[in-house]
């Protein structure tokens, strides 16, 4: 079942999840965990580089996921999206601790290097894309991988799949047009 409401489309585990962390039910926390736990795992371990590191963050995502779930609003953004920003921000706070103070910020060279936060936002934009492309159909999602992701042409494309030209044109096209609908979508949450 999927509700429509004024800002976006909600499905039945959302709201499920939702209601449930809302009365303190473990259970939505466990379908939280099985809904969004390999992603927000995957992200930290890339973003974080150290696995146990990685599982000490994992663990206060959830907890604050926990925490807060009465703020989560479905009609908001996806469980998916709301998880995530939580993962972002534990991430930026552990690499912070990395980080030390530059005594002479003039002459740090780290002035000239992306803020922790640039980096962390560019990974969980990929992460982002890599969800929506999973949601477009396969023959879709496959060739913009290969566009964006191997920076292949789309004669390079169709002669890599054996796909004539104009399908690969046109399913490019037609897999654009859903993403940037998915986009919008999220976007209209934000």
């Amino acid at each position: 079942m999927v509700v429509t409401t004024a800002h976006r489309t909600v499905s039945s585990a959302e709201r499920r999840i939702a209601d449930g962390l809302q009365r303190r039910d473990e259970q939505a926390l466990v379908e939280l965990h099985a809904a969004c736990g390999r992603t927000v795992m995957g992200f930290l371990v890339r973003v974080l580089g150290e696995p146990a590191t990685a599982e000490d963050v994992f663990q206060q995502v959830f907890l604050q996921a926990w925490q807060r779930g009465s703020d989560y609003d479905p009609a908001r953004a996806s469980t998916l999206t709301w998880i995530m920003t939580i993962a972002r921000s534990r991430a930026i706070d552990q690499l912070r601790k990395r980080v030390p103070e530059p005594h002479d910020p003039r002459g740090s060279l780290a002035l000239l290097e992306p803020s922790v936060e640039a980096q962390v936002d560019e990974l969980l934009d990929r992460w982002r894309f890599a969800n929506l492309l999973g949601r477009l159909p396969d023959e879709e999602a496959d060739l913009l991988r290969r566009r964006f992701y191997d920076g292949a042409t789309q004669t390079e494309i169709a002669a890599e799949t054996g796909v004539p030209l104009g399908t690969v044109k046109m399913r490019m096209v037609q897999g654009l047009a859903r993403l940037r609908d998915l986009l919008d979508g999220e976007e209209r949450t934000r």
